[in-house]
């Protein structure tokens, strides 16, 4: 199923894939407010289906966002909330990029954030919902994982430079304890720096669904441009040797999440 807003490819397997930034999509009433700068939609996570092609072997759900997140961030919280009290972050629908430069020709107002979360982030969201429901009656429990990536240097996000691989489970809480630390067992024998609820926690997506005592475990992976692409700037070209490791590496991380969920699932009464 594709729409203008969301496209869904239905698995067999218990693995959801969720991928709300890889979109670049721009309505036409939206475009016209964003600033010749907000129209680059530069905070694109890029190539996400490229990337994750090696997943096909594990037969996953597939639920990916169309258009850009400057029309609205369909991973931060409905409701406005911050995910990271006394952070810098963007908003529900962003009024600057990652580095604070201002994206809008006219700012939307609360009436039009709105009609946006009716028209754009819903859909999405019932459509996450319903592959993760999906998952869960076929399997029994459903193993989330939501893809991103960032330039590894963003000086107003967080110092220094960001490590390759940070796995986010909300600190605990939207994943069983074994299946994160089978992840990130897996995710330590790679060569590339790494770490575990870091800077990025998990979004309102992996805080949201991830529900181990449902059955849902929810995991976070933000992924270093750098690591795949030929340069972190326009055009984001997608390097395909250079991003072969990394493939290798998430394949082996969802393999072992995905291992440990069914263990820990068929062991419950």
């Amino acid at each position: 199923m594709s729409t203008n807003t969301v496209s869904v490819t239905r698995g067999a397997s218990p693995l959801v894939l969720s991928m709300p930034h890889p979109g670049t999509g721009l309505p036409g009433e939206v475009a016209a407010q964003l600033n010749a700068r907000g129209r680059l939609v530069e905070d694109t996570d890029w190539h996400m289906r490229q990337l994750y092609a090696f997943a096909e072997r594990f037969q996953p759900s597939i639920v990916e966002a169309q258009l850009s997140r400057f029309v609205i961030d369909l991973n931060r919280d409905p409701a406005g909330v911050s995910l990271y009290p006394g952070q810098a972050t963007t908003e529900l629908v962003p009024t600057t990029t990652f580095d604070g430069a201002p994206i809008w020709q006219t700012t939307p107002d609360e009436a039009e954030i709105i009609r946006r979360r009716e028209a754009y982030f819903r859909p999405y969201h019932d459509a996450l919902a319903a592959e993760i429901a999906h998952a869960r009656a076929r399997h029994g429990f459903c193993l989330l994982w939501d893809c991103h990536s960032i330039k590894p240097v963003i000086p107003r996000l967080f110092p220094g430079t960001l490590p390759t691989l940070n796995l986010g489970t909300n600190s605990g809480a939207s994943a069983a304890p074994s299946v994160e630390a089978a992840a990130a067992a897996a995710m330590a024998d790679s060569a590339f720096t790494q770490v575990v609820n870091g800077r990025f926690k998990g979004g309102w997506i992996t805080r949201h669904y991830g529900q181990p005592a449902e059955h849902v475990h929810a995991l976070q992976m933000e992924i270093a441009l750098s690591a795949y692409l030929d340069d972190e700037a326009a055009p984001w070209t997608f390097a395909p040797a250079k991003a072969a490791s990394l493939q290798a590496t998430l394949s082996t991380m969802i393999e072992a999440a995905i291992a440990a969920a069914t263990k820990l699932e068929r062991s419950k009464p």
